[in-house]
């Protein structure tokens, strides 16, 4: 029995995998470049020997348009970093901008991030696991659909190492509060945010301009971080 099936109702998946409309340029990187830097989910990987050395791996589930995901990466050339993303015009521009930015340290998923976890990533494997504006399903029937539910919980200890942590950031209020009560629930991760639960957003995370219009306008946005120890 793996861990989603451990919940009480069936497993819901909180996305579908989408094509989208890609540009002539996204469009040519899907032809060109998707071996390059897509990883095969039939397929069992050594990372070690796809990224050729040994270095921590951080995992980002849903990276947009990789716009942050490749910042990060070019600022951290010391650390791997895996991607996952259900949008294939997203995952099109950021093989784009790796290809630009001539990043080698980044691959991708196309591909249900759950899945991906349960059966592509060995436990106490991962340094750190991003989780940036997720969907926050905010009509109350949609709750189910959110990612960060108890059996999620249940695979970040298993995957991440020992001092591995966990971030997510979101500009609904709801889904923090949501996240926070849950991610507190566990016995094997730690917050490490002020009193009020959340943290400041670390100098690693970017803002991205969706961010930026919103701060702009008064909106907030809740950084959580937890740590395994």
């Amino acid at each position: 029995m793996t861990v989603i099936e451990k919940e009480s109702h069936p497993r819901i998946r909180s996305f579908a995998l989408r094509q989208g409309r890609a540009t002539a340029g996204q469009q040519k990187a899907i032809d060109n470049m998707w071996d390059d830097y897509c990883l095969d989910p039939s397929k069992t990987y050594d990372y070690a020997q796809l990224f050729g050395r040994n270095a921590p791996i951080i995992l980002e589930i849903g990276f947009g348009n990789g716009s942050s995901l490749a910042t990060m990466a070019e600022a951290n050339p010391e650390l791997n970093y895996l991607g996952i993303e259900v949008h294939r015009p997203g995952v099109a521009h950021l093989m784009l901008l790796l290809e630009e930015r001539k990043i080698t340290n980044v691959k991708i998923y196309h591909h249900d991030a759950i899945e991906v976890l349960e059966q592509k990533i060995a436990d106490n494997m991962l340094a750190g696991v991003h989780l940036f504006f997720p969907d926050p399903w905010h009509k109350r029937k949609h709750h189910k659909r959110r990612i960060v539910r108890p059996s999620f919980v249940e695979l970040l200890n298993n995957k991440l190492m020992q001092h591995g942590y966990f971030h997510a950031a979101t500009d609904w209020e709801h889904y923090a509060k949501d996240m926070l009560k849950t991610l507190e629930a566990s016995n094997k991760l730690f917050n490490q945010g002020s009193e009020s639960g959340y943290c400041e957003r670390p100098e690693y995370r970017p803002l991205t301009k969706f961010e930026n219009r919103g701060l702009r306008l008064g909106h907030g946005v809740w950084d959580l971080i937890f740590k395994k120890i």
